[in-house]
């Protein structure tokens, strides 16, 4: 018998959009080196683990980590999102508010009545910088160079805003020029479409992501971007990659971000995790 796992499209109201992520349950946390073998077998863009720690008067706590393909992630907001949506769909909980401690610190989620679930993050600043040359080189489409106006960063990733947002969904970027950059990621933005108030696409390919479906973690940047440049804090987000995904989200005051949107169950299945530890045994006996 194996440990049961589920795959859930995130940011999302239907299956084969939005974000997908794994979602494992445990007891324990295994190994760090197992869950990473697991999330690159895997290979979604992000595969959580999540274990409970204590059911509070009104609130349920559980600790939660985040594997990418290639290596632990600081933040995580669809895989997040997907664990809280499994919790609540598999009635693992039946309070309406979760808390999970992480590497980001205390993380609230709550479930809506509308059946949308929303994330409590912490906003994060950027700061203006200069343009790389790769990334510059980095960003084309079939015609060309895009027009850029403005480039900001923070401790992890690059945020580029184009001119047009026809360039956006265009975009082509040279994954291998971006994965020579000083960051984890770079998220490409405009000023969104009828119906949104800006649209983003995400490319991590130096984490194993070439391009993420819907990031929430880099909306904790870009919403207090936009608030400050549409003069608004209510903004509709929508990331403009092949599976498309959106996301309500409101800047708070308190230093906090806060996005909603909804989950998608795609599948369950049972993965062995003593496979793992069968295999290490055979590796250390052939050497």
């Amino acid at each position: 018998m194996g440990t049961t796992f589920w795959l859930v499209d995130a940011f999302t109201d239907r299956a084969f959009s939005g974000n997908p992520a794994g979602v494992f349950i445990v007891d324990d946390f295994p190994d760090p080196t197992l869950m990473q073998a697991v999330a690159a077998e895997l290979n979604w863009s992000q595969t959580a683990f999540v274990k409970r720690l204590s059911s509070q008067e009104d609130f349920e706590h559980f600790h939660i980590r985040w594997f990418s393909p290639r290596d632990e992630a600081p933040i995580c907001g669809h895989a997040t999102l997907a664990s809280a949506h499994i919790l609540w769909e598999k009635n693992f909980v039946k309070k309406n508010k979760i808390i999970f401690e992480s590497l980001a610190g205390p993380l609230t989620v709550t479930k809506e009545e509308n059946e949308w679930i929303t994330l409590n993050f912490p906003k994060k600043k950027l700061v203006e910088c200069s343009l790389p040359s790769a990334l510059k080189q980095a960003l084309v489409t079939a015609n060309g160079e895009v027009e850029i106006t403005s480039v900001m960063r923070d401790d992890l990733i690059y945020v580029v805003t184009l001119k047009n947002q026809s360039d956006l969904v265009a975009l082509m970027p040279n994954l291998s020029l971006i994965e020579t950059l000083d960051c984890r990621a770079v998220s490409v933005t405009t000023q969104g479409r009828e119906g949104y108030d800006f649209e983003s696409r995400y490319f991590a390919p130096r984490v194993g992501i070439p391009e993420d479906p819907v990031c929430g973690s880099s909306h904790c940047r870009l919403a207090p971007l936009w608030a400050e440049r549409l003069e608004k804090t209510v903004l509709m987000a929508y990331q403009a990659s092949k599976r498309g995904g959106f996301i309500k989200i409101d800047v708070r005051d308190d230093g906090r971000v806060t996005m909603s949107s909804k989950a998608v169950t795609v599948c369950e299945g049972n993965i062995s995790l003593n496979l793992f530890e069968k295999n290490e045994t055979k590796l250390k006996m052939v050497a």
